[in-house]
């Protein structure tokens, strides 16, 4: 008996091992780029980075160690079942409940461990998370200034920069507005800048020393009234604004980072440290948060008893069956628990028929199932069909029929006497056909079909589960917008596109583990190897098809992805209950001219309102510099600015002009119309659609860049995402390359091997792409490298391990 609890035991916990590392990586990775970030920015200390991920680390299991105990009884006793092991068991005087015992064992340290986790590192780890978040937005902060970029990160101000020496901390050509008076700015300019922090207790801010500056005042009632100043030497403060990025916690943080003692004492309405006392809403909400540090904990026992019956019962559904019922149970159970939650939030249930509604229903599902183990039943039944069904549904998936022929199969009598020219009946056999060329020969076939099977099974499931994970995220602003379902349905419809997109390189890899690894297991490669075939040539069919896999993930990036990332993102800000998403932001406030002729004047423009329909601007302001000094030549103002199509120029009305002439001030004049024909930017210069990089294809990516690069906006971002969109499919095929020789040193511990080196792979690639990305977004790597780096890095590491495997 005791070797059976081990061998159970060991079957059920290796699945769930699995579904934990799995589950946690997928809830991660949207977290991951942000930590990132931080990190290459300065932002945050590499144990700062590390602290983070540590704490946000306890919340994510809270949600994941149930999720893998389902995970782990439902495959393991599913793939027990699917070899006729239970059977034997069984016949050897097991009974159905000592499976329950021995399970039993799994879901109550899992339940241990999360309560743990619930009690002691939750509210601690959120506790440090909010430290840590008042430490970044203090944390020494800079600007890693681009060359004719305006930058609006500062408090007050707009900072533009003509010429930056790398890493010197001295800029050339500066201008810098003060936007206290939006309508009409003061203005500094100066020859040269340098940077520095002089106040250690205020990281915050930082210090420019201004060298051959002049300085523009004017009224905010009387244009008229203008003080124009020239000095030598200046400084002045600037104050950055606090990031966005350094926001890290959830925001139900604060309520998790209390202890049981405190959430008692604010259920009980004690006000806590100096606080005003609590209200009813924070007293319900603290209700909700301690009966939820329980019940997410105890959901561990009750899936058990859903998942032992299920398991049991399962006959052909085996793993991938069972992986698909996983997924769908865990589905309604996180359903009925936010539900629960909600009626709970609104009143309408205590908070803990809420809280604990999804453990009530399951557990008392389970032990229906339970009871009806023995005997049969319609319960029973129905569920163990639902892995049946699935199982039969994945088969069909199965690319077999991408080189079957249309027609039937002839008899065997004609197949045997068929001879060479017989017409080919696989879609491989018209290809060597047409081509006339030895590739593909049935080995090849072999050999694809079994890659595309696991691919195509992989890239199922992938889908599934981040479609399932994005509901369970969305849905609390479902309940509370009450968006309609079909609104849901058609952005997951869309959604699925971009999962695709992003799971296709690890379903390449995982592919060819579970393929490889299955020919390990069954000697089929050593019978390969043994007739002559070297594992080169094995490998060269499985690698074509990658390659064809990564120009297709190119193709479908380029024409198909970007419109339905659109469709997507605009639902999910109906979802949110955002407003509707516009592209076109008339409301820039900053852009520099074109570039004129050698010697002309440097042009800058500011304006707080611009229509693109009818080409008017409101409050326009035109800076006019000297190309050499970047001194401040003319000065043009005007409340209204349209577009004559008759003329072909911009008509200025109500406004002024003033110009200067070194460190003389010109005279004031004012006008009711007037027209400036070296102001020659056309009306579509104004117009910039600000769209995501995701929602364009590369020729309109490079397109948007050439043109944002020529207004003065940053985009260095916008190149590292350009080159990505090339380097991204490619890793399709690196991926093979990669997993080849990992295939074959696990020999026959295919299976779950497979999958978490497909899972480790998978992770240090995502985290390596967003190192480098956010490393290239700040110009400390060029684009080209920051997006083909980690590309390059598994490239050659997978072609240096498949050089030394034994062919």
């Amino acid at each position: 008996m005791r070797i059976f609890t081990r061998y159970i035991l060991r079957e059920v916990s290796s699945y769930a091992l699995l579904g934990a590392v799995l589950f946690t990586f997928v809830l991660f990775m949207s977290r991951m780029q942000g930590v990132l970030d931080l990190l290459v920015r300065g932002s945050a200390s590499l144990s700062e980075a590390l602290r983070i991920f540590a704490d946000l680390l306890p919340n994510t299991l809270i949600v994941t160690i149930p999720i893998a105990v389902l995970t782990g009884v439902l495959l393991g006793l599913s793939r027990l079942a699917a070899d006729s092991e239970v059977t034997a068991m069984r016949a050897c005087g097991i009974g159905a409940f000592s499976f329950v015992r021995i399970v039993a064992v799994l879901a109550f340290a899992a339940f241990g461990l999360g309560l743990v986790n619930a009690l002691y590192f939750v509210p601690r780890g959120a506790a440090d998370l909010l430290r840590l978040e008042d430490r970044l937005k203090s944390s020494q902060a800079t600007v890693e200034v681009q060359p004719r970029v305006f930058y609006e990160d500062f408090k007050n101000y707009v900072l533009y920069v003509q010429d930056v020496r790398p890493g010197s901390g001295v800029w050339r050509h500066v201008f810098l507005a003060d936007l206290s008076q939006p309508a009409n700015p003061d203005v500094t300019t100066a020859d040269q800048a340098i940077v520095s922090h002089p106040d250690a207790s205020n990281p915050q801010e930082m210090s420019l020393l201004l060298r051959n500056c002049s300085q523009h005042q004017i009224s905010p009632t009387d244009p008229n009234q203008y003080n124009f100043s020239t000095i030598d030497q200046t400084t002045q403060s600037l104050e950055l604004n606090s990031q966005d990025s350094t926001h890290v916690s959830h925001r139900n943080t604060y309520l998790q980072a209390l202890t049981l003692r405190e959430l008692r004492s604010r259920i009980r309405g004690e006000a806590v440290a100096g606080e005003p006392a609590p209200s009813s809403a924070d007293r319900l909400a603290a209700r909700i948060e301690l009966q939820t540090r329980f019940s997410y904990p105890f959901a561990c026992l009750v899936l058990m008893l859903i998942g032992v019956p299920l398991g049991l019962s399962s006959k052909r559904g085996g793993k991938s069956g069972g992986f698909v019922l996983t997924l769908l149970l865990v589905f309604a159970y996180y359903l009925i628990s936010v539900v629960g939650v909600g009626f709970a939030e609104s009143k309408k249930l205590s908070p803990f028929a809420g809280v604990w509604a999804a453990n009530i229903v399951f557990g008392l599902v389970g032990l229906m199932l339970l009871r009806q183990l023995s005997g049969g039943g319609l319960l029973l039944d129905l569920f163990a069909s639902l892995g049946v069904n699935s199982e039969k549904a994945i088969a069909r998936l199965n690319p077999r029929r991408l080189f079957a022929s249309d027609s039937a199969e002839p008899e065997a009598s004609e197949a045997t006497t068929a001879d060479a020219t017989a017409e080919p009946r696989t879609s491989p056999q018209r290809l060597r056909r047409f081509f006339r060329t030895g590739f593909p020969l049935l080995l090849d076939e072999y050999v694809m079909r079994s890659y595309l099977a696991n691919f195509m099974l992989s890239l199922g499931g992938f889908t599934l589960l981040y479609v399932v994970f994005t509901f369970f995220e969305l849905i609390r602003d479902i309940a509370r917008n009450q968006t309609p379902f079909i609104v849901v349905g058609e952005y997951l419809w869309y959604l699925i596109p971009y999962i695709i997109s992003a799971v296709v390189p690890l379903c390449s890899l995982l592919a060819v583990l579970v393929a490889f690894g299955a020919l390990n297991r069954s000697s089929e490669l050593t019978a390969m190897k043994a007739t002559g075939i070297s594992i080169y040539r094995v490998v060269a069919p499985v690698l074509a098809v990658a390659a064809l896999l990564s120009a297709a993930l190119f193709a479908f990036n380029e024409y198909y992805l970007p419109e339905a990332n659109r469709h997507q993102e605009q639902l999910r800000s109906q979802i949110k209950g955002r407003p509707a998403q516009t592209f076109v932001l008339a409301g820039r406030k900053w852009i520099s001219g074109q570039s004129g002729p050698a010697g002309s004047p440097t042009r800058i423009f500011y304006y707080q309102a611009y229509d693109p329909a009818r080409f008017v601007f409101g409050n326009l302001t035109v800076f006019e510099f000297d190309p050499t000094t970047f001194t401040l030549q003319k000065r043009i103002h005007a409340d209204t600015v349209h577009w004559d199509t008759t003329s072909g120029s911009w008509i200025f009305e109500n406004g002024w002009q003033r110009s200067f002439a070194g460190a003389t001030l010109g005279p004031f004049q004012s006008f009711t119309a007037a027209t400036f024909p070296e102001v020659r930017e056309q009306p579509v210069y104004f117009i910039h659609e600000d769209r995501p990089s995701d929602e364009m294809s590369y020729a309109e990516l490079s397109r948007y860049i050439a043109d944002l690069s020529q207004s003065g906006f940053d985009t260095i971002a916008l190149h590292v995402q350009l080159e990505n969109k090339l380097a991204a499919p490619a890793i399709t095929l690196v991926m093979a390359i990669l997993a080849v020789p990992f295939a074959v040193m696990m020999g026959r511990r295919a299976g779950l091997v497979g999958v978490a080196t497909a899972i480790g792979v998978a992770i240090a690639y995502w985290a390596l792409t967003g190192l480098f990305s956010s490393m290239g977004n700040i110009a400390t790597l060029p684009p080209l490298l920051a997006a083909w780096a980690p590309d390059l890095l598994f490239a050659i590491t997978g072609s240096y391990l498949l050089l030394r495997t034994p062919t």
